[in-house]
């Protein structure tokens, strides 16, 4: 079986490359813009895995990069939450038409499944009670949602019109090894590498606000699973199910870190949902329990990674 991941050196990207390559039946073709990207994974020896540098744009030959492929794994974003409400014309530009060009290709080639990485978080909004269920009407705040939400509605139709089987996948806040500390994304990432070396923990708002943080393990797995079931379901929820606030996040990190943290908490952001966690009994039903690893395991498999990756 033919596995090809677009946006393949992302936090996400990585891990799902790693679990994939495990699989002796899977030959992985990992896709990202740069050469340089790929500097980590390389490093990993993983077998049965060949790199192309590709950029995701309108000039893209998707047809030529999707041939002899069966499965097709979205993970391409070219913006983040927090900035893209910033040039909206552009991020929608960037992800929405040429994703449509994808899916051209995908009909073109006769991909069995493609599977999309949305988001457990955008896409709903702010206005909705917690849990959210993949039936809860979505507004996002966001011009990512927007894009998510959007790409989810062209996937459908293409299924609609060619049959193109596809997954959605609306996962929460992953978190664990791979993921750059760097602020940007990833609070439980941030606020470990931060606490690990003595720096100042920044916190938006009051520290009231409520994630849904699952562990990179038990995400991938569950990813996995989908593109191995033949329901007619297609968009799931995925993430712990349960909602953690950033002051509980941070408790946890002391206590079983044993470390002080130097907190800041600063005006909070327009764009921050103040609670979001998912409803995952959907994915559940059809696939088992997705979270192995409580909070408490992944914060200490994040922290240990973190030392040896970075030398701390």
């Amino acid at each position: 079986m033919n596995v090809i991941l677009l946006g393949a050196t992302s936090f996400i990207g990585i891990n799902l490359a790693i679990k994939l390559s495990e699989r002796k039946d899977v030959h992985l073709t990992l896709v990202d813009a740069k050469d340089e990207y790929f500097e980590t994974i390389r490093k990993l020896n993983l077998p049965n895995t060949i790199f192309k540098v590709c950029t995701f744009s309108d000039e893209t030959d998707f047809n030529s990069l999707l041939e002899k492929q069966d499965i097709v794994y979205h993970l391409v974003s070219t913006t983040i939450p927090s900035t893209s409400n910033q040039h909206i014309y552009i991020e929608i530009k960037a992800n929405i038409d040429v994703t449509a060009l994808l899916l051209d290709a995908c009909v073109q080639n006769n991909i069995k499944q493609l599977i999309f990485f949305s988001s457990g978080g955008a896409v709903y909004g702010k206005e909705n009670k917690c849990p959210l269920k993949e039936e809860t009407p979505t507004y996002p705040i966001t011009s990512y949602g927007i894009q998510k939400i959007t790409i989810e509605k062209l996937i459908y139709l293409y299924n609609y019109m060619y049959g193109l089987d596809y997954r959605v996948v609306r996962l929460s806040n992953p978190y664990g090894p791979y993921q750059r500390p760097n602020g940007i994304l990833g609070a439980v990432n941030t606020f470990i590498y931060r606490a690990l070396k003595k720096e100042e923990i920044v916190v938006y708002g009051d520290g009231s606000v409520i994630r849904d943080f699952i562990y990179i393990d038990d995400a991938i797995a569950a990813v996995i699973r989908l593109s191995d079931s033949t329901t007619k379901q297609k968009t799931f929820n995925i993430g712990s199910g349960k909602g953690t606030s950033i002051n509980e996040l941070l408790g946890e990190i002391k206590k079983t870190l044993n470390l002080d943290l130097n907190i800041k908490y600063t005006e909070g952001r327009k764009i921050d949902v103040p609670v979001n966690y998912l409803d995952v009994s959907k994915y559940e039903k059809y696939y088992g329990k997705i979270s192995t690893n409580t909070l408490s395991d992944g914060v200490v498999k994040t922290a240990n990674f973190i030392k040896q990756f970075y030398g701390l």
